[in-house]
């Protein structure tokens, strides 16, 4: 499947982020390729998942396009979403259809700048689609003039710049701003969760829609019910 026609599979549609980090209980790639299983039999149009091995025993579940990522920490920067070429290159052997990375204007371990690092990115795998993970609109226009393909607003709140915001602050006031800005495909990522608040981001004009913990995190779900009930 070519990129463009990826892309068109994704279009106003569900994608499920299967992850599960070592101290959580679902943590586990087969575990994750069956949550991932049943995301696709529940309508699922795409999967974004963490760690190469997630990836892919994922992919020996399921037909859907992958978004791959590697969660990994450096001492010396707090990119923490493929923040190297080395991740890079793990998913790049593990076969996502697209890679999503940091792509806030931090440093990456190293010293290194985001511009450098879409460098060598684009030389060495120059057909891989990439996804820019972004906390502001102003990182989303960057992401689009050094060549990603697709932005999402998956770290809104998780930056100096944006914390303490959620994406539905003011109606959605972040991602209406993002799609005022940037041509590229905009992706709807970050405490989506509801059916309601999923639809309203598609309305607003977002490409597709991420969730993930209001799926795919029972550890969170059950202490969304537990609070809701309390006196």
């Amino acid at each position: 499947m070519t990129n463009h026609k990826i892309l068109l599979s994704l279009s106003k549609k569900l994608i499920v982020s299967c992850q599960a980090l070592e101290h959580e209980p679902l943590y586990g790639s087969d575990i994750m390729g069956r949550m991932a299983l049943a995301a696709q039999q529940g309508g699922a149009s795409g999967i974004r998942a963490n760690t190469r091995e997630d990836i892919v025993t994922i992919k020996e579940n399921v037909q859907l396009p992958v978004i791959g990522i590697i969660k990994r920490n450096y001492p010396d920067s707090s990119v923490y979403i493929t923040p190297t070429i080395a991740e890079i290159e793990e998913l790049v052997s593990a076969g996502p259809e697209i890679i999503a990375m940091d792509a806030t204007n931090r440093l990456r371990p190293g010293s290194l700048t985001l511009e450098k690092l879409i460098g060598q990115i684009k030389d060495r795998y120059p057909g891989q689609m990439l996804m820019a993970d972004v906390s502001t609109t102003e990182e989303a226009i960057e992401a689009e003039k050094l060549g990603f393909d697709v932005v999402s607003s998956t770290l809104v709140g998780y930056t100096k710049e944006t914390g303490g915001k959620k994406i539905y602050d003011d109606d959605y006031a972040i991602l209406k701003q993002m799609l005022q800005h940037v041509h590229i495909p905009v992706f709807a990522e970050g405490n989506i969760y509801t059916p309601e608040a999923a639809k309203r981001c598609l309305e607003l004009g977002c490409y597709a829609v991420v969730v993930g913990g209001a799926i795919t995190r029972p550890q969170q779900i059950t202490r969304r019910f537990v609070e809701g009930i309390s006196f």
